[in-house]
């Protein structure tokens, strides 16, 4: 059967189903079998993540069909699976929680207009290709983020885990501690399934695979029975509290009845105060969930060599979350753990997805009725073992070798998430990179520098055994000169100047230098008048042609264009030795750094003059 054209040009999927030949029933068999194991997951962790958003289950089920569906013939991955995830659960109950009460009509009809407006962003994102955007997230607000939300998430499900009533707080610093001082109001029935669950889990997770590959099963099919420990809990919770009926002789919580059959159509609030109120948190849920899911897409990809295009994924993840709006589901995208259990069973094609959903629809239509006598402590338990995954120690001790300022903005959206909010907390983090950046780059490393003996290269003086000219401060900024830091070379230059009395030419070696603002002009200009009034004379070398074009533009004078600027710092230092009597060596104890060698100069301008004598710039065209 031919598809129309339209169709195969919007969707990856129905262009290769259009192209037969190319689908093999090899690839039927892996999406077949990866589409029913991600489908066992994704029906107890819908509803358990539902339960963590304050909706109830049945809405993290509606969220696995159409969303799936849709993603699956519009986007490029062919392992990411989507659905409702932990991160973006938190953020809906933290956010729509503050206008309405979870689990209510309101809270609900808010739910979906959440879905239509992050799907309406990540597609007019997709439209205008701004993918880019999601990089003002740096991974280090990204990971206190996710390390702070993942513990936030999980002591929001141990009043599930223990059935004690907990006193939830805006502030989850707050809930936290009220969670601490109820563990005495524990149920004991639900206690014990709870922390039973929790083993059952840990158990598939961590010690299943090495046990059943002793047994001679392949690493691929026992990683892959593994995965199907979320539905040994379910089931065994079910059984028993259902065998028992130990959700009237001991109060412990259950689902309960789930509507059968599958969502209609729904009507997302569309007032504006509504809109005005979650345009905020659709933002923050575009950006993370985005971010999430692309970092994942990317990463299954490139071990296919397959390629995934990021403006599609925005497009496809919007067009999902419009469905979840309209079909009963709440904000949706890519979840970590399902696509990586996804590649691993197999899957070659968006078809596996589309199986997922199918067999998603199947259990809404036919099998809730089997959903009723699951322990809600059963899915906070799904929840809590999913979580502590993303609790991540060695990054911020990684970062504090590395980067300190890193790490303190790691820390800054990690405590500001636990005292302030998810919302404020991640903001907060965005505030504080921005802050720490502008912080780093008004302090640009500026480095004196000299030739390595018998070589055309320059290189620090507090690293190497350089050669350098008496009466001559050759100084190498590596930094584009901004209104950031042009203030700060200034202060360096003339301090350095004020310090050695015999300076007579300052050389600045701008190989560092990719672009200057009109401050930067100005600071470099001043800095020559300032430079000139005390008998010192600047001179420039290694001028890229973007930068010797803008000193044209701004208005520098020919003159200095054609005595002071030099193609390189080797030509401007045997100029400048004309001043002296003979080269000295500095800094004889320093030993050559390892590993370091110079590379060739690559001429970025014209000059005209003799080897001895000044070079004459021209700009490139």
């Amino acid at each position: 059967m031919k598809l129309p054209t339209w169709l195969t040009t919007i969707s990856p999927l129905a262009s290769r189903l259009a192209k037969g030949k190319k689908y093999r029933r090899a690839d039927f068999t892996g999406d077949l079998i990866a589409g029913l194991i991600v489908a066992i997951m994704l029906v107890p962790q819908a509803m358990a993540y539902a339960m963590l958003a304050g909706l109830p289950p049945q809405v993290g089920l509606y969220a696995s069909i159409v969303p799936l569906l849709l993603y699956s013939f519009l986007g490029s991955s062919n392992s990411l699976a989507v659905g409702p995830v932990a991160m973006i659960s938190l953020l809906v109950v933290a956010g729509v929680g503050q206008l309405a009460t979870p689990g209510s009509a309101e809270f609900i009809s808010l739910c979906f207009t959440l879905a239509l407006l992050a799907g309406a962003i990540q597609i007019l994102m997709a439209v205008f290709r701004l993918g880019f955007l999601v990089n003002f997230i740096s991974h280090p607000v990204l990971a206190g983020f996710t390390s702070a939300a993942a513990i936030v998430i999980g002591f929001s499900q141990v009043r599930h885990l223990t059935g004690a009533e907990v006193t939830a707080s805006e502030y989850p610093v707050v809930t936290i501690w009220n969670t601490f001082t109820s563990l005495m109001e524990s149920n004991l029935a639900t206690l014990i399934i709870g922390v039973s669950s929790v083993v059952v889990l840990v158990f598939f997770a961590r010690a299943l695979t090495p046990l059943l590959k002793k047994t001679g099963l392949s690493t691929t099919s026992a990683s892959t029975i593994s995965k199907v420990g979320p539905l040994v809990a379910v089931v065994l919770g079910a059984l028993v509290v259902g065998s028992l009926g130990m959700h009237r002789e001991a109060n412990v919580a259950i689902v309960g009845e789930i509507p059968a059959g599958l969502p209609g159509l729904t009507m997302p609030n569309l007032s504006w105060v509504a809109i005005t109120s979650l345009l905020p948190l659709a933002l923050v849920i575009t950006m993370v969930g985005y971010l999430e899911s692309i970092s994942v897409a990317k990463a299954l990809a490139s071990r296919r060599r397959e390629k995934v295009d990021a403006n599609r994924e925005l497009f496809a993840l919007g067009m999902a979350d419009v469905g979840a709006a309209f079909t009963g589901g709440y904000p949706v995208t890519g979840g970590f753990s399902r696509s990586v259990v996804n590649f691993s069973a197999g899957v070659r094609t968006p078809l596996g997805s589309v199986i997922t959903a199918l067999l998603v629809a199947v259990s809404v239509l036919f099998l809730t009725p089997l959903f009723f006598y699951i322990p809600k402590a059963v899915l906070a338990a799904i929840i809590v073992v999913a979580v502590t995954t993303l609790i991540d120690v060695k990054t911020p001790i990684r970062l504090w070798k590395y980067s300190r300022s890193d790490a303190i903005a790691l820390l800054i959206t990690f405590a500001g998430v636990l005292l302030a909010g998810i919302e404020t907390g991640i903001i907060i983090g965005i505030a504080a990179t921005a802050v720490l950046y502008m912080w780093r780059a008004s302090r640009p490393h500026i480095a004196e520098v000299g030739r390595l003996p018998g070589t055309e290269h320059f290189r620090n003086i507090a690293r190497h055994n350089v050669e350098t000219v008496p009466g001559v401060l050759a100084v190498r900024v590596d930094e584009s000169l901004t209104f950031a830091n042009a203030p700060c070379l200034e202060s360096w230059l003339l301090a350095a100047v004020a310090d050695r009395p015999d300076v007579h030419s300052v050389l600045l070696v701008a190989t560092g230098i990719n672009q200057m603002d009109a401050t930067g002009i100005e600071v470099l200009e001043t800095v020559r008048e300032e430079l000139q009034g005390g008998g010192v004379e600047l001179y420039l070398s290694d001028v890229k042609g973007p930068v010797s074009d803008m000193l044209v533009r701004y208005g520098f004078d020919e003159p200095f264009l054609a005595n002071h600027v030099f193609l390189s710092a080797d030509l401007a230092l045997r100029q400048l030795e004309n001043h002296s009597s003979e080269s000295v060596v500095t800094d004889e104890s320093a030993a050559p750094a390892p590993g370091i060698a110079g590379a060739s100069q690559t001429p970025l301008a014209t000059v005209s003059s003799s080897s001895s004598g000044p070079a004459e710039l021209h700009t490139e065209s």
